[in-house]
């Protein structure tokens, strides 16, 4: 926190905090995996530029410099002895201003790990999981800015993930202002019909996601088709395989959306072979994409 290592109990903020009653704050989420060379984290170099670009976006002053952040990331993965883990960046907004003008509020920065298994669950990335489209629609341009990450943007996928859930599914799936498909209330989506693979682009309303672009990398270097465009929710219905990305949910498969089964009701051939690549990316057994490996 802001620099110092910190006990667990005593990672506190000030009830009064700004970002606590406003959602003044970026934040990142950010994986580290075990391989045979050691612990890497998972592209993090972009992920804390990223958090840069947010902060800028959102006006959240950050002191810290991209290469501290790296190490301090690192520092956090190594003091705590976590083989594996997810790690939690966040900067904040804390005392001096309680209303809707930060400035002149302090800005705090900390970064936290922890193990973390599957978040969508290993049978889910096992068999597929089951998702709603939801009634609420994706934050749009014109109100936030859907490539950061800002914290109070997303009570627009708690609402989502929440309502998805107490409809009896694993995961929403949103629509954006234009009835387009954009993202899931965490991840990025992927659509594969006739062996060719399409996902919304940014303009859609989406996350820019750093495990999206890996994924896209992945499958144009394997011959895979691959195509950005807007897509519909009948897309969804028609296509052969559906699955999900993202840092949390890495490759998740979708088996069934709305009720209705994708395809033949299990993950199909290009949502494994996404898997296969991406599984041996992040285990250190892709020598060419072995830069995105930042070893602790």
């Amino acid at each position: 926190m802001d620099g110092k290592l910190v006990p667990w109990d005593d990672a506190n903020v000030h009830v009064l905090s700004n970002a606590l009653h406003y959602g003044t704050g970026v934040f990142e989420g950010i994986r580290a995996y075990e391989t045979d060379k050691g612990t890497a984290v998972f592209r993090l170099t972009e992920h804390i530029e990223r958090l840069h670009r947010s902060a800028r976006a959102y006006r959240v002053p950050l002191e810290w410099s991209v290469e501290e952040l790296v190490e301090a990331c690192r520092t956090v993965m190594r003091e705590n002895g976590l083989e594996s883990g997810y790690i939690r960046p966040i900067v904040y907004y804390g005392l001096g201003a309680i209303g809707l003008n930060p400035t002149g509020a302090t800005s705090h920065t900390a970064i936290a790990a922890w193990r973390w298994g599957a978040y969508l669950g290993e049978e889910g990335v096992l068999n597929g999981i089951r998702v709603g489209v939801s009634s609420w629609r994706r934050i749009s341009s014109a109100a936030f800015v859907p490539v950061a990450k800002g914290c109070g943007q997303y009570l627009n996928s708690v609402q989502a993930k929440m309502e998805a859930i107490s409809n009896g599914y694993d995961e929403a799936l949103l629509l954006n202002s234009d009835g387009n498909v954009s993202e899931g209330s965490g991840e990025n989506v992927f659509v594969v019909r006739d062996n060719a693979v399409f996902t919304p682009p940014v303009s859609s309303g989406i996350l820019d996601g750093i495990t999206r672009h890996t994924v896209m990398t992945l499958l144009a270097r394997d011959g895979i088709e691959l195509r950005e465009a807007t897509l519909t929710r009948g897309d969804l219905f028609n296509a052969d395989e559906v699955f999900f990305t993202g840092t949390a949910a890495e490759v998740t498969p979708v088996r069934e959306i709305d009720s209705r089964p994708v395809g033949n009701g299990r993950p199909g051939p290009i949502t494994r072979r996404t898997q296969e690549l991406f599984q041996r990316l992040i285990s250190g057994g892709d020598p060419e994409l072995g830069h995105w490996l930042e070893y602790v």
